[in-house]
């Protein structure tokens, strides 16, 4: 019988330090080597090559954030969907089953979306 697991992670363990180290190592190298020139043109806003103008807090169409966050929910959908395919044989039919009823409730949901025609940014 084993005494200890934790040797098993040792590993794991030592390839965070060296993470670590190197991101610590490489932020106080860059300080250290690169330039320091300050001026007032430096700390200008710049954007794209393109010299900002205006207010930047104007008003944004809400459908961009809902377009955006309807992406977000669907692509982490997905994610639940690895599990199932990596025991597809363990599973059997009852997770064909489970799969199909998930699938069609995310279908319900997007033909809710597109028959609330939030999809639309062009209004």
């Amino acid at each position: 019988m084993e005494k200890s697991t934790l040797v098993h992670y040792l590993p794991i363990f030592i390839m965070f330090l060296i993470a670590v180290a190197f991101v610590v190592v490489t932020m106080i190298a860059s300080h250290l080597l690169g330039p320091k020139k300050y001026s007032k043109v430096k700390y200008n806003v710049f954007e794209c090559g393109i010299h900002s103008e205006g207010n930047a807090r104007n008003p944004f169409a809400v459908k961009y954030f809902l377009t955006a966050l309807l992406f977000v929910l669907f692509d982490v959908e997905v994610i639940f969907m690895y599990p199932w395919a990596t025991n597809f044989k363990e599973l059997g039919m009852f997770g064909v089953i489970e799969v199909l009823v998930f699938t069609a409730l995310l279908l319900v949901g997007l033909y809710y979306l597109l028959k609330k025609d939030v999809l639309n940014i062009n209004e």
